[in-house]
Formats: C-alpha cells, structure tokens, sequence
C-alpha cells in the first residue's frame, strides 16, 4: 500500500498575496476616478450670460440686475470643480466693474447737483472767434418741437462737428469750485432751434474733453468786464 505524499503547506500561501492585492487595487482606482475634478454647468452658464450682457452694455452692464443673477450662479460653482479658479476670477471682475461703474454714477450726480450752482461769466483769451449771437427771443416751435441733444457725458468733440452743426464755441466760465472752463452754444438758426428747443438759452459747459453740465443762461451771473477798474 502506497503512503500518501504530503502536500507542501507553502504552495498555496504565496498565492494569497496576490488575491488580496487585487480588490485593493480596485479600490484605489475607483478612488482615483471619483476624486478628478469636472467642469461646472452653472459656470459655463454665468460666463455665457455675463458675455452677452456685457456686449450689449459695456461698462454699464454690471449696474444691471441680470448681474446679480450671473453672480450668485458663480457663486454655485463647486470649490473642487475643474472651473473654480475661472469662476472666482470672473466674480473678482464682477464685484471691481460694479464698484467702479458705482463711482461713475455718483460723479454725474455730484455734475447734475451743480446745475443749480450760479456760474459767474468771464471771459477767456482761449475763446474762439466769436459767433453770431443768439437771438434774444428764438422762435422755439411749438412745445414738442426738439430732439436730444448733447447730455452729460457726452465728448466734446461731438460738438464740434456732430448734431449737425448746431453748436459753436462759446466764451468760458468760471464754475465755483471747478474754475474756468469752456462753454457752448445753440446756434441762431430756425432749424437749429427748432431741432434743440430744449437747449435754446443754454449753455453747454464742458470739462476734460467731456460735457460737464447744461445750465440755463438765466443762472449765469455776469462777472466784471477784463478792464473794470482802469
């Protein structure tokens, strides 16, 4: 009778390493793919609406509500997401162009407030030639008659040779507070008046290239004459 050959114990527990390794393996891969960063539907969504806004606006566009929209969807953006570095450069340029656009608003207000200040007239070596006067008592046209002229804001040299010709350079003021500054008038014609009776007896008054204030004539208060005293 043949005796039984024992089978050598150590066979079987080198392969047990190996059948352990691998579910750990599989674990870390599922780790590895669960932990990579995607990209944000809501950013892709904000930044598609802050471009359109902002070409149709410019500068303006980050006073207008639909901004607060866009910044509260960036504001979604998961911090692990693949876009949130872009996401919080956009809101960093949101919240910088609002501030700004803010402080551009309060100056044309602050420009708006002085219309009600009197200017005190003086005239200025750097006048242009003289123009013909207005007439002291234009024929405006009916009440309706009249379109948009220049507004605050506007550049200076759309004076020059923008709304068809209607204005010419005027003598300088001195504004209180501001100094000398130069002035612009509606010319004398029927068809000027008639297309800016809202700017008949005004005056345009402009500063660093750009209109500053429109007041009526009425509030200006002559200064003295350049050879008072003598």
């Amino acid at each position: 009778m043949r005796t039984p050959i024992p089978v050598p114990a150590s066979g079987p527990r080198r392969r047990a390493p190996l059948l352990l390794l691998a579910p750990a393996c599989a674990l870390l891969l599922l780790s590895a793919c669960r932990s990579k960063p995607e990209p944000s539907p809501d950013f892709v969504a904000a930044s598609q609406r802050f471009n359109r806004l902002y070409a149709q606006r410019l500068d303006e566009a980050y006073l207008d509500p639909q901004m607060d929209e866009i910044e509260a969807q960036l504001q979604r953006v998961p911090d692990k997401s693949l876009d949130a570095p872009s996401a919080a450069a956009l809101l960093a340029r949101i919240r910088e162009g609002r501030t700004q656009a803010q402080k551009r608003a309060q100056d044309t207000r602050s420009a708006l407030a002085e219309l009600k200040t009197p200017l005190a007239m003086a005239p200025s070596s750097s006048a242009g030639p003289s123009e013909p006067p207005v007439d002291a008592t234009p024929d405006a046209g009916p009440p309706d008659a009249g379109t948009d002229g220049p507004q605050v804001g506007t550049p200076e040299s759309e004076l020059v040779g923008g709304f068809r010709g209607c204005f010419f350079r005027g003598q300088s003021v001195n504004v209180i507070g501001r100094g000398p500054r130069q002035t612009w008038e509606l010319q004398s014609s029927s068809r000027c008046r008639l297309e800016y009776a809202a700017l008949v007896d005004s005056l345009v008054v402009t500063e660093d290239g750009k209109v500053l204030m429109i007041s009526p004539k009425s509030a200006v208060k002559p200064g003295p004459a350049a050879d008072a005293g003598r």
